[in-house]
């Protein structure tokens, strides 16, 4: 049985002889022939040589031409950056810069860079006749954000017509650039609309399923299989999409492998995933990807299941690790080996988080696969972006990517799951849904008002009145209850010194009386024993 037939077998739920193994080599394509990203994804030819290599690393029954999400984008006027190691990231939307929907275009085939995938699809296909070719399209939720930006989700409540002409549109463009993969040559059209992840399934039911029911109706007449790829947290969503009428699922490590084996049996629909992108495949060893992949093929099973990624690898994603996986899929004795390993501890790496967020600024961390590859985690990082000059000098913000070890630490030290994640002093506040301006702003100025309280209720002193009981004092007394009333301040202790010596010994002479000396107390170290250079510090204060 030949790669193709294993992996159109298992896309209909008919018997395999072992399970299809499809590595989704996007831009690691050509990391592999030492090409940047940029580079790379703009030649045919670099492309057609960095599959070459990739098909004889890692034994695959299946590989994507390409997997950027920006092409179609890129060909309809959104502005993109461009990346060393990602594929480019939309940075400006046309119809949010004066651009109409009536000026936009369905791309035809000689258009931009989609000549240049289609050109590449033609050469892998002449060059793997034996293998199952995958054709990626932008879904038209995820090119329907690129063109109007995060302004969909208000308008979704708004402007419920305008939203759905722009669907159609883009539902137009998919069907498009499905015929034209399938014309090149691709077996499989796979629909990669990863920002369905931010709504649930009343409005994917509304806004998705319409429209991606008609994309999968058009492939299925073309002869070929659909799979309907999703990333993030969007268990709420596999219910719903299993009903597109699409041929397959796949998803990535944010959703149960278990799961989606069950719903998709339910609709008698196939299913692919989810290998571990970031803790497994690029920074872990090839024993951790062959127990990841010998996991994903214990649950999935023989049937209808296609062992795959959760979605493009990283650029920087060792070899090694991805040979490892074939191993496993073909080697009985081999998984044999690694169910009998002992598991090796991990390093169980974490920062000491107790008094993480208890500076002056509120700090905005958002964790991410990396915001100039993965759309859901671009959007997210653009909304804290938009939203932190309103507190200018009171928050900092950070990205913290997971593809680097240190900030895959910093999530598990956080006790974040999924991915994109926004987290405010510590707290994980937003998973996997980019918020609204308004509540992301409400949600920093919530902490803001805590640690404003926080800092009053850490803070103790008292006043000493210095001076006899005579009028001056009277009145001294009554203005001082009147500020405390009106401040609602009703824990301050106040003492009067009447005794001349006890007066100087506060430094004046009982001619200044009536006096006031304030003595404030601050909590400084809580439960441990501070350093001496952090003594200093405080000292310099006095």
């Amino acid at each position: 049985m030949t790669g193709k037939d294993r992996v159109l077998n298992a896309i209909k739920c008919q018997d395999v002889d072992t399970v299809p193994w499809v590595p989704f080599v996007g831009c690691h394509a050509g990391a592999l022939i030492g090409k940047d990203a940029e580079t790379f994804l703009k030649s045919a030819d670099l492309i057609e040589q960095g599959v070459k290599k990739a098909v004889e690393l890692y034994q695959p029954d299946g590989v994507p031409v390409m997997f950027d999400l920006q092409i179609e984008a890129e060909a309809l006027g959104c502005e993109l950056i461009w990346s060393k190691d990602n594929p480019p990231a939309v940075t400006k939307h046309p119809l949010c810069n004066g651009m109409k929907l009536n000026d936009l275009k369905v791309p035809s085939p000689d258009t931009g860079r989609v000549a240049v995938a289609l050109d590449a699809a033609n050469r892998i296909r002449s060059n793997h006749p034996d293998l199952a070719i995958y054709g990626l399209v932008t879904g038209p939720f995820t090119l329907a954000l690129h063109l109007l930006g995060t302004d969909i989700f208000m308008k979704m409540f708004d402007s419920i017509d305008e939203v759905n002409q722009l669907l159609s549109f883009c539902r137009d463009v998919c069907k498009a650039m499905s015929k034209y993969y399938v014309e090149a040559g691709c077996d499989v059209i796979a629909l990669v609309d990863p920002m369905t992840s931010q709504i649930g399934p009343d409005q994917f039911e509304q806004f998705v399923t319409p429209y991606v029911k008609d994309i999968f109706e058009d492939i299925g007449r073309r002869g070929a299989a659909s799979s309907f790829f999703v990333c993030g947290h969007a268990q709420q969503n596999i219910a719903v999409m299993a009903k597109t009428g699409c041929d397959n699922i796949s998803i990535d490590e944010n959703i149960p492998l278990d799961y989606v084996r069950d719903e998709c049996q339910k609709h008698n629909i196939s299913f692919g995933g989810n290998l571990q992108l970031t803790s497994v495949l690029l920074l872990g060893k090839p024993v951790d990807a062959q127990k990841n992949a010998l996991a994903c093929l214990e649950i999935g099973g023989q049937k209808g299941f296609i062992l795959a990624p959760g979605c493009d690898l990283p650029y920087a994603t060792p070899p090694e690790n991805l040979q490892a996986v074939p191993e496993i899929i073909h080697d009985e004795y081999k998984r044999d080996v690694v169910r009998q390993m002992v598991t090796e501890t991990p390093d169980e790496d974490s920062m000491d988080m107790l008094e993480y967020g208890q500076a002056d600024k509120v700090v905005v961390d958002v964790i991410t696969l990396d915001s100039e590859a993965c759309a859901p985690c671009q959007y997210m990082v653009d909304a804290v972006k938009r939203v932190a000059p309103e507190f200018d000098g009171i928050v900092i913000w950070r990205e913290h990517k997971i593809k680097y070890r240190e900030s895959l630490v910093f999530m598990t030290s956080l006790m974040v799951r999924n991915v994109p994640t926004i987290c405010i002093d510590g707290e994980i506040v937003f998973v996997s849904r980019i918020p609204p301006k308004d509540e992301l702003i409400a949600a920093i100025q919530k902490r803001i008002n805590e640690k404003f309280r926080m800092k009053i209720q850490s803070r103790r002193a008292s006043l000493y009145l210095l001076g006899k009981n005579d009028n001056k004092m009277q009145l001294l007394r009554e203005n001082i209850d009147q500020a405390m009333a009106e401040l609602g301040v009703s824990d301050i202790n106040i003492d009067q010194i009447d005794e001349d010596e006890a007066i100087a010994g506060f430094g004046v002479a009982p001619s200044q009386t009536p006096a006031v000396v304030m003595a404030k107390y601050q909590a400084k170290s809580l439960n441990r024993v501070p350093e001496v250079v952090v003594i200093k510090e405080w000292l310099k204060d006095i």
